[in-house]
C-alpha cells in the first residue's frame, strides 16, 4: 500500500501499527489473506513485518499460520492503566478552552446519580462561575449531568436528542443566573469518560456567545476523545441548532 502524501511518521512504522490495529476487531485470528485485506499491504510487506512484531512479542503465530496477538499489547496496556492521569490529557485543553474563551471551564464525571467536578480551571474576572473540583450535584441539574445521562444511555427524547446532537445547553438549571454548554469525552471503544462544561454568567450569553463557543467546546472534546482513543464523529461540523431554547437578549 503506498503511502499517502498526509500520512506523518516513518511509513515503516505506520504499516506495522495499522498491522496491529487490524486485530482490534479479531478474536480468531487473523490470516495473511485476512490481514492482506484489512490493511492494503502486499503478501511479502505484512509477512515481513509480522515476524519482527513475533519477535517482539506483538504477534503470535499460530500452528495454523494464523496469527494473535502476543502479550506484549497487554502488558503496555496494562502499564498505561497504571499510569493514567486524567489531568495530564484534559489539562491542555481546559487550558485552551479558557485561553479562547474567558470562561470557566471543567471536567465532569459521573458517580451513581451524582456527577462530581473532577477538574475545574478559569481565567481572573469580575464575574465568574463559582464550581469547585470535587464538588457533587444532581445528574438532572445542568449540561453536563444531562451529557452524562444521555451517554449512559438514559431512556427519553431530550436524550435521544442530546445524543444525536453531541452536546447540549442549560440555562438557568443548577444555579438561577447560569448558561453552560457540554460536551461528552469518550475513549476507547467509545466509552463515556467525562464530559467537557463550559460555564459562564447569564448575563453574558445569548445567542451569539453561543454560535461563537459552540465549536470550540466541540472542538475540545474531539480533542480529548481523540488523546483518549475515542471515535471523533460526532464532533465533526455542522452542529445542530438547539430546540425549545429561548436566548437571552
Amino acid at each position: 500500500m503506498a503511502k499517502s502524501k498526509e500520512e506523518p511518521g516513518v511509513a515503516s512504522v505506520n504499516r506495522a501499527l495499522s498491522i496491529l490495529l487490524a486485530f482490534e476487531d479479531s478474536v480468531d485470528g487473523m490470516t495473511l489473506t485476512d490481514l492482506m485485506n484489512a490493511t492494503g499491504l502486499y503478501h511479502s510487506t505484512i509477512l515481513r513485518i509480522c515476524e519482527s512484531l513475533e519477535h517482539f512479542g506483538f504477534l503470535k503465530r499460530l500452528e495454523n499460520s494464523r496469527y494473535m496477538l502476543g502479550p506484549k499489547p497487554f502488558y503496555l496496556g496494562m502499564m498505561y492503566q497504571e499510569s493514567f492521569r486524567l489531568w495530564d490529557y484534559a489539562a491542555p485543553v481546559l487550558r485552551d478552552l479558557v485561553r479562547q474563551t474567558h470562561e470557566t471551564a471543567a471536567i465532569y464525571i459521573r458517580e451513581n446519580n451524582e456527577r462530581i467536578c473532577l477538574h475545574r480551571m478559569s481565567q481572573p474576572r469580575s464575574v465568574l462561575m463559582h464550581v469547585r473540583e470535587g464538588e457533587r450535584v444532581e445528574l438532572d441539574k445542568g449540561a453536563a449531568g444531562k451529557i452524562l445521562l444521555a451517554f449512559s444511555g438514559e431512556k427519553g427524547k431530550v436524550f435521544d436528542r442530546i445524543r444525536k446532537d453531541g452536546y447540549t445547553i442549560s440555562l438557568s438549571e443548577r444555579e438561577s443566573e447560569s448558561a453552560a454548554i457540554a460536551c461528552p469525552v469518550f475513549g476507547v471503544g467509545q466509552k463515556l469518560v467525562c464530559s467537557i462544561s463550559l460555564g459562564m454568567p447569564m448575563f453574558r450569553f445569548n445567542r451569539n456567545v453561543f454560535d461563537r463557543t459552540l465549536p470550540l467546546v466541540m472542538q475540545a472534546s474531539q480533542k480529548l476523545s481523540q488523546d483518549l482513543g475515542g471515535s471523533t464523529d460526532i464532533f465533526t461540523p455542522p452542529y445542530a441548532i438547539p430546540e425549545n431554547i429561548t436566548f437571552p437578549n
